[in-house]
């Protein structure tokens, strides 16, 4: 939990109480857990993640000229740049926020000199979207500042294109709209193409949500991310080039290109299979959650690890060794690895009444294993980002 009063007195010490600072407005934006439909945001399909309550948490105060200073508390470093900055790529935490103050420019929102304090409890790297909290709480921060008011989803919009324009990853817009749209004991089925956003009710009294952070990262995850987008785009075109009007893999099923894939060159067909069959599970998993029907949503949990693991190959021994211990746990229902894979963390869904020792005996587990000791954290769905009063 993050100690505002703590954070305000560093604000004025930071940056002073001068009227030009003036007094701070705080906004905080959740982390996010996906549930299943991994890698199928950006071909368009459908996931199933839910807002958790951890928090990145932006004190923000405007200034007189038109320069952005900006302090991390988490890196202990300070940037302070011109707004009129020139775009240029890069994955240090600060040019999230700067890709955030450029997008909001590029529709409509003119943005002017702000002092941003970021205190953030949503762990980097682990798999739960701390860009996108980062990003999400900076881009409300900075509109409200200057009299805007974004819609959600054009909020989302505008954070998923300063990580794709200006940080150069190619993410889909899953996370942001999970931030944006988060709602308290709910899970949120998210049509990633319309951008529709459906609520789909998590009973927190029959059920937890279990984050176990591997605490491991590939340098080659950005990479191999951006790879894998190619090489799902590779499909599309492969099976545009026969069955015109197919413009994502969303439009199509894996019984319908099964055949074709056949000819194409290793590893195009395993990538579609993946994603194709993942978004049915997406849809069986939804249906599912509302029916009551935990189990099968756990045995749905499985396939996905499996399928990316194997097809998509985006999953890591650390990965594999933390779903196999989850999977012999008391009270578990289901486990996978969430987020972009090489490395961060699984989730898990558990029994309510066996989370805390569910959790308690993962993390003995893991660590006898590798001598590594794991972050694994009990999660409820939480509220969408938004000032804080």
């Amino acid at each position: 939990m993050i100690d505002l009063d703590s954070l305000r007195l560093e604000f004025r010490s930071r940056f002073g109480g001068s009227p030009e600072s003036g007094e701070p407005r705080v906004f905080r934006a959740p982390g996010r857990v996906n549930l299943i439909g991994e890698h199928v945001d950006y071909n368009e399909g459908w996931v199933l993640p839910l807002a958790i309550d951890r928090d990145c948490c932006v004190l923000a105060a405007s200034r007189g000229d038109r320069r952005l200073r900006i302090h991390s508390r988490e890196f202990a470093e300070t940037v302070e740049i011109p707004l009129d900055f020139s775009r240029r790529g890069g994955h240090a935490w600060s040019h999230y926020v700067l890709g955030v103050a450029w997008a909001l420019g590029e529709i409509g929102i003119e943005v002017g000199g702000a002092d941003l304090l970021v205190a953030s409890d949503v762990p980097p790297g682990g798999g739960l979207s701390s860009s996108a909290a980062l990003e999400v709480s900076s881009g409300l921060a900075l509109a409200a500042l200057y009299g805007a008011s974004p819609g959600r989803t054009a909020l989302a919009r505008a954070c998923q294109r300063a990580e794709n324009e200006f940080v150069g990853m190619r993410c889909g817009i899953m996370d942001q709209l999970t931030a944006c749209w988060g709602r308290r004991n709910h899970a949120l089925l998210i049509d990633c193409r319309s951008l529709d956003v459906r609520p789909v009710p998590l009973d927190s009294a029959r059920l937890r949500v279990v984050v176990a952070d591997t605490t491991t990262r590939h340098a080659l995850a950005a990479s191999e991310y951006n790879r894998r987008r190619a090489e799902c785009e590779e499909a599309v075109r492969r099976i545009a080039a026969v069955r015109p009007g197919v413009a994502a893999l969303r439009d199509v099923t894996w019984e319908e290109i099964a055949p074709l894939a056949a000819a194409w060159p290793e590893p195009i067909g395993r990538r579609a299979r993946h994603v194709t069959t993942e978004i049915a599970r997406v849809h069986a998993a939804a249906a599912a959650l509302e029916g009551g029907d935990y189990e099968a949503f756990g045995r749905l949990m499985g396939e996905s690890h499996r399928s990316l693991d194997r097809d998509y190959e985006v999953s890591s021994p650390e990965l594999n060794l933390m779903v196999e211990l989850a999977e012999g746990l008391e009270g578990v229902l289901g486990s996978r690895m969430t987020g972009g894979g090489f490395g961060g963390a699984t989730v898990n869904l558990v029994r309510a009444e066996a989370a805390d020792s569910f959790a308690a005996e993962l993390g003995r587990c893991y660590e006898a294993r590798t001598g590594v000791r794991p972050r694994v954290t009990a999660c409820l769905a939480a509220d969408a980002a938004a000032e804080i009063a």
